[in-house]
């Protein structure tokens, strides 16, 4: 269930943009009209009817993105994000849906909780918001929730996510009724024997730097066994912010075999390597850590050739004190929605790594099918979700411009290439650059 703040219905003319959607088979400059908030006309010379008329020429509109992987660390951790602030950031940054993870304060593990965030999201989002549910209770890996209660309630999915479920008895009985009501199982790959004390990729930067190393093999050995379960139950998983080459090559191999898994990478691990720790910057300090140059590489190339179907963002908000420490003090996390498609463009597609459509893809359509939900799509008919980009322009990342309650940005300083100019979604304006 998504559930979105009603308002206003828009009627638009996006006049001479460059309309890119791989769903529609789109790329080719064109009108495009919106009436009472729904896709009416596509074309050339389209009539305004009345509306008010946006003059694209040079700009780029494609559906808006959906990112299925938030924490917006309501309830309990309102100082660092709300409802209200995560879905302005995410209209920022071209977003008209984001999945939220439950590991809030309360853990969203029962239908009180969920359904209170249900409700609060009625009031407050400002794009479409769906809740994944605890796969277990209180997040302790000890017992299943009610996942039948939960799906009924709304839940979109259930992950423990920020903990594995080390459990594989446990795993593999979610598996079984988390799919039979339904709903997607998205996982948290870690082995907390291999990872724990970690505070960056082992390997030869954590040894310089004198840092308690996180292996890999850390990710990779229960990217093995969830996989294995998955072949095993012939039930669907989702791999959450994929880090390591190996993990790729296991489920390249796994989507060779039949298995209906699929993955995540984050924009931090397609962009960056261990090598930007040498900075100390807490703000780089994430779970899954950064890792070397052949696991961003191999990671790419599963965007690129859909083994990885989705670009999610792990938006993670923490307060100025919590990240104002030593690094290794520090708590992992790293906020991103208001900035992941810049980054991504210029360190991506700018260089040639990746195609726009490609991209597009990878930040709508591809996120939208894993968790079963209906891609934005640019076609007649359908509820206006889109956005509109300037992919010529340059700007620097600054604090001051972010609507998200947290600044936890690796970005702040830099300057990137692309931006967002407007966002369309459930066929509101959800922002106006």
């Amino acid at each position: 269930m998504l559930v979105v703040k009603e308002g206003p219905k828009v009627d638009l003319l996006i006049r001479g943009a460059r309309v890119i959607d791989p769903l529609s088979g789109l790329d080719r400059a064109m009108d495009v009209r919106i009436d009472r908030g729904v896709i009416a006309e596509l074309g050339e010379r389209v009539p305004a009817n009345g509306h008010r008329v946006v003059e694209a020429a040079g700009l780029v509109l494609a559906p808006a993105f959906v990112d299925p992987h938030v924490h917006l660390r309501t309830p309990g951790r309102e100082d660092e994000e709300t409802i209200a602030s995560g879905t302005q950031a995410a209209a920022a940054g071209g977003y008209c849906a984001v999945l939220a993870m439950p590991n809030t304060e309360p853990v969203v593990d029962s239908a009180a909780v969920l359904g209170s965030l249900i409700q609060q999201a009625r009031a407050e989002a400002e794009v479409a918001v769906g809740f994944l549910a605890a796969i277990t209770k209180g997040q302790a890996g000890g017992e299943l929730t009610e996942m039948a209660e939960l799906a009924e309630t709304g839940a979109v999915g259930f992950s423990d996510d920020g903990r594995p479920v080390v459990s594989s008895g446990l795993m593999r009985r979610a598996l079984q009724y988390g799919v039979g009501a339904g709903r997607p199982i998205a996982v948290h790959c870690e082995d907390p024997a291999l990872s724990r004390g970690g505070q960056m990729h082992e390997g030869p930067v954590s040894a310089e730097l004198g840092f308690a190393g996180y292996p890999s093999v850390a990710e990779s050995v229960m990217v093995a066994r969830d996989l294995a379960l998955a072949a095993y139950e012939e039930r669907p998983v989702h791999l959450l912010h994929l880090s390591a080459k190996e993990s790729v090559e296991l489920l390249r191999r796994a989507q060779a075999r039949g298995v209906a898994a699929t993955g995540e990478a984050t924009p931090h691990h397609l962009c960056l390597t261990d090598e930007a720790l040498r900075s100390l910057d807490p703000n780089l300090k994430m779970n899954p850590p950064l890792r070397g140059d052949e696991d961003r590489k191999a990671l790419v190339e599963a965007v690129r050739d859909g083994v990885i179907a989705a670009i999610a963002t792990d938006h993670a908000p923490h307060a100025r004190h919590e990240k104002d420490v030593p690094f290794e003090e520090a708590p992992f996390g790293v906020t991103g929605l208001e900035t992941a498609f810049s980054a991504l463009y210029t360190h991506l597609v700018e260089p040639g790594l990746l195609s726009l459509p490609t991209l597009v893809e990878r930040m709508s359509a591809g996120p939208a099918q894993i968790y079963r939900l209906s891609p934005p799509r640019i076609a007649k008919g359908e509820l206006a979700n889109i956005v509109l980009i300037d992919t010529k322009v340059r700007w620097r990342v600054e604090e001051r411009s972010f609507r998200s309650r947290s600044a936890n940005s690796w970005l702040l300083g830099r300057v990137l290439q692309g931006r967002v100019r407007l966002t369309v979604a459930c066929g509101q304006i959800a922002y106006r650059g």
